[in-house]
């Protein structure tokens, strides 16, 4: 049995993106050792991965070849009508019937944004959460959960300090509930 990962970067104030998507002010954090807080080492480790539309969108944006060629990857989305890439594939419905059939094959990193972080978080599907606090408050932005997420006891299983200031929290999920989520609406049915 695989896990469900959220690998994640937020500012101290809670923002994983700026309004528009953008996630240039991560670029404005110090880093003179080039450091990788683990990523080669956790993206090896990745079977797959899925993530919303949005964050896909402002990947696409980068101008650079998708990122992610050695797992397989899946966009979670409403839109209709959108063909499979080489490089992902469009899910519309069964969100997370999806996340738990490859939970049964292989590790999956969660990508985000916010709302599939909260969609996730509230059907008890996260294993792990690896979240990078940057040294940087964002006056605005997109929130680490978003929509609504359920109040949720964590488990705080590592910290580590980099050099520079990242504080990376490594949390497991505790959920107890038989709630199920409407994958669209992120409502509680």
């Amino acid at each position: 049995m695989g896990k469900t990962i959220m690998y994640i970067a937020m500012s101290l104030n809670g923002k994983i993106a700026r309004n528009n998507g953008d996630v240039d002010w991560l670029e404005s954090i110090p880093n003179p050792t080039k450091n990788d807080y683990g990523y080669h080492l956790f993206y090896n480790e990745m079977d797959f991965t899925s993530q919303g539309y949005k964050t896909y969108e402002q990947v696409a944006n980068w101008g650079i070849e998708f990122p992610y060629p050695d797992t397989e990857n899946y966009v979670f989305t409403t839109k209709q009508n959108l063909k499979n890439t080489k490089d992902v594939n469009f899910i519309i419905k069964e969100h997370l019937q999806l996340v738990k059939d490859l939970k049964a094959k292989g590790n999956t990193w969660i990508i985000g944004g916010g709302m599939i972080n909260t969609m996730l978080l509230n059907s008890g599907l996260l294993d792990e959460l690896r979240i990078f606090v940057m040294p940087a408050v964002l006056p605005d932005g997109k929130e680490l959960f978003g929509g609504t997420p359920l109040e949720s006891t964590l488990k705080l299983t590592e910290t580590i300090t980099h050099p520079n200031g990242v504080l990376e929290l490594r949390y497991t999920y505790y959920f107890s509930s038989s709630f199920f989520l409407d994958s669209r609406n992120l409502r509680i049915l």
